[in-house]
């Protein structure tokens, strides 16, 4: 059995294949390219697992390498310990130490999603940006006419007043955008038995389910509900010592999660009172920012076990019955698809 590390960056990439012993078999600095990867392949004996970081750039490597046999895994690079707390750190000694790595099956293996979801998936992630962009567009305008203390870009002076009507025309264009990548996802996703159950969950609605059905991908991937919570980022990291225990935030996880689970808890307390008449309990004891976090991660253990279960919404929150229903329109379909 062959192990191979590759290194791979834009330009040109390093690899290194090493045998069960761990003796090295053969190793190369090659140009990023597919002809390069193919050739080099096609010189070892049969087909093997390879391991390469999370970056950006694995799409086409992996779409490239698969076909030709070869079993090729992303290693989580936050965890690749032994590259990044190494002294000497070349891409010759990275592709080497992840090929032993791999051999001794220490490899901290990150989840890749699979190749028809991962095009929508980002062109959901680039829908975010875009409102980004949009938003700020909103506020250099608002910006304006606090600065002029006006009540409309009209009453703006000549100068300010130009730039304000080009912010306008870029965040019309923004939403026009934004409009068409929302129609393209509707199409792909909405009509999927799991989102046609998301969308019956308080506070969400057709964005957030998107977004967690893309970014969850497979829910069987998290063993217990805790796990899904922390990858959510719904609970603070805990650096405990010395018997004292301490809460810190942490940035481990998928950020999409921690803003979709966010968005729909604040809209859950905005329009379902029995969410809200929670939300305002635990603000008594525990304050507005914990309180709003609690919700968020009491709609994430809903989510689980929904899809776990593959069963419908029970119209429970934190064990009490929502007597408020959403209406039976759309984004909720009548008749959802079995």
């Amino acid at each position: 059995m062959l192990y191979s590390g590759i290194d791979l960056h834009k330009r040109t990439l390093a690899i290194h294949t090493i045998d069960a012993a761990g003796t090295v078999v053969r190793k190369a600095d090659l140009p990023t390219n597919r002809v390069a990867i193919t050739a080099y392949v096609a010189t070892l004996d049969g087909p093997h697992p390879a391991v390469c970081e999370c970056t950006r750039m694995w799409y086409w490597g992996r779409d490239l390498l698969v076909p030709q046999g070869i079993d090729l895994r992303l290693a989580h690079a936050k965890s690749l310990k032994a590259i990044s707390d190494a002294k000497v750190k070349t891409d010759a000694v990275d592709a080497a130490t992840m090929a032993q790595l791999l051999r001794v099956q220490l490899s901290p293996e990150a989840h890749m999603i699979r190749e028809g979801t991962r095009e929508v998936r980002d062109l959901l992630r680039a829908r975010l940006l875009l409102v980004s962009r949009r938003l700020q567009c909103q506020r250099a305008i608002g910006a304006m006419l606090e600065q002029y203390n006006v009540a409309t870009a009209a009453a703006l002076p000549e100068l300010p007043q130009l730039h304000a009507e080009l912010q306008t025309a870029q965040h019309a264009l923004l939403k026009t955008q934004i409009r068409r990548l929302e129609h393209e996802l509707r199409d792909r996703v909405l009509a999927t038995p799991d989102a046609q159950r998301l969308v019956w969950v308080p506070g969400i609605g057709k964005m957030v389910a998107y977004t967690l059905l893309l970014e969850i991908e497979d829910i069987a991937r998290f063993p217990t509900v805790r796990h899904f919570h922390s990858y959510c980022r719904l609970v603070p990291g805990s650096p405990d010592s010395g018997g004292k225990t301490r809460h810190k935030r942490s940035r481990d996880g998928n950020r999409y999660l921690k803003i979709a689970f966010h968005h729909a808890a604040i809209r859950a307390i905005q329009y379902v009172p029995e969410v809200k008449a929670e939300f305002q309990r635990w603000q008594r004891r525990k304050g507005k920012p914990i309180a709003r976090a609690l919700i968020a991660k009491e709609l994430a253990t809903i989510v689980y076990a929904m899809l776990s279960k593959g069963e419908p919404c029970n119209k429970q929150f934190h064990g009490h019955p929502v007597v408020t229903p959403k209406r039976c329109t759309w984004p909720r379909l009548a008749n959802p698809p079995a």
